[in-house]
């Protein structure tokens, strides 16, 4: 992967709420999940805590953390078992953080208005209002009480998902790339079926390029290892000078690029970026903070390409294309592409166009 400065990071919208509640007593009846306070990415926990996730499920602190995802830091936090009654809010619009007039929102986030119903940001904006700022805007459906979770009828099915992989390696898991869309809820989401079912299937594309077909889940060229540390960043390089070399679906890779996922993601990858793999979910939601957020040598983030009908070509040119289009590698343009082809032939929808760089 070439190198990738963070061009903007994933804003977290921190949700208000009462301090974090204890384990109940011993023999307590079970509480609603909806009685825990919401995770707040950056409030500092501690053992004991138990808390509802963006999911509507609770999660209760295992070990004491700086505000850790509990979907992501599974060594940090355990589902929490609470009753599914009628106070049950998990999968239903209050499950959303309130939107907040002046508040920066970046493409993906998903917010509750003030008329109860849920809204997705189709574009960046400083906190538009959803029902006036429509081009920023899209309504998102939620059903006060059924489930929401984006991971759940996602476009490709894990039939699907192993006829595009059929060599895979056996880290790289179905489960945990739907574990990982949960953090990105516009990814595959937006617009009409068959934008959602390109979109996918243009991620998977440059993924099945940057891995060999899923097979490689580490940089095969370690002669390189050495040279992704940036001294120039403030932080330095913690886990060492070869530590940031590309790993994941995407490849992330350079010191800077593990900070702005690590920050965007609520976990430290500048610190540890072994997680990304060792953790199916943890690698796949670097690859979607890439994909949703960056947009490197390009003029757009991929996702933003797919959902306005850039194409597919855009999508190379946001993840290699000061190394790839313009004619600098045709032949690896052409792999990428062709994967495209055959990932939206699986789909059942037709490419688009624009599939060149």
């Amino acid at each position: 992967m070439s190198q990738r400065r963070a061009a903007s990071l994933l804003a977290a919208i921190l949700i208000g709420g009462s301090a974090p509640v204890l384990l109940p007593a011993a023999g307590a009846s079970a509480a609603s999940c909806a009685s825990y306070p919401d995770w707040v990415a950056g409030r500092s926990y501690v053992t004991g805590n138990v808390v509802r996730y963006t999911d509507g499920k609770a999660y209760i602190a295992e070990h004491d953390n700086p505000g850790y995802d509990p979907t992501i830091s599974t060594w940090y936090w355990e589902p929490y078992g609470c009753d599914s009654g009628s106070g049950n809010t998990g999968g239903s619009c209050a499950s959303y953080p309130d939107w907040v007039a002046g508040r920066s929102y970046v493409t993906g986030n998903v917010v509750r208005y003030t008329d109860g119903k849920a809204y997705i940001a189709e574009h960046d904006n400083p906190g538009y209002d959803p029902t006036i700022s429509t081009w920023f805007w899209d309504p998102y459906t939620c059903d006060g009480g059924g489930s929401t979770n984006p991971s759940d009828g996602f476009v490709v099915s894990e039939a699907q998902f192993n006829q595009m992989f059929p060599n895979r390696n056996s880290f790289y898991t179905y489960n945990g790339l739907k574990a990982a869309l949960s953090s990105f809820p516009g990814f595959a989401k937006t617009g009409s079926d068959t934008v959602k079912k390109q979109e996918a299937a243009a991620f998977l594309a440059n993924v099945n390029h940057e891995t060999g077909g899923l097979v490689h889940v580490v940089e095969q060229n370690t002669a390189n290892y050495s040279h992704y540390c940036d001294w120039s960043q403030p932080y330095g390089c913690p886990a060492g000078q070869s530590a940031y070399y590309g790993r994941g679906p995407i490849q992330l890779s350079w010191n800077f690029n593990y900070k702005a996922a690590g920050d965007a993601l609520g976990i430290d990858l500048l610190g540890n970026p072994n997680l990304v793999q060792t953790d199916a979910a943890v690698a796949w939601k670097t690859g979607l903070w890439y994909w949703n957020t960056q947009s490197g040598p390009g003029t757009m983030t991929p996702h933003n390409a797919m959902v306005t009908s850039a194409g597919f070509g855009q999508t190379i040119r946001s993840i290699n294309g000061s190394l790839e289009c313009d004619g600098r590698n045709p032949a690896q343009v052409q792999s990428r592409v062709d994967a495209y082809q055959r990932f939206t032939s699986i789909l059942g929808v037709t490419p688009g166009a624009n599939l060149s760089c």
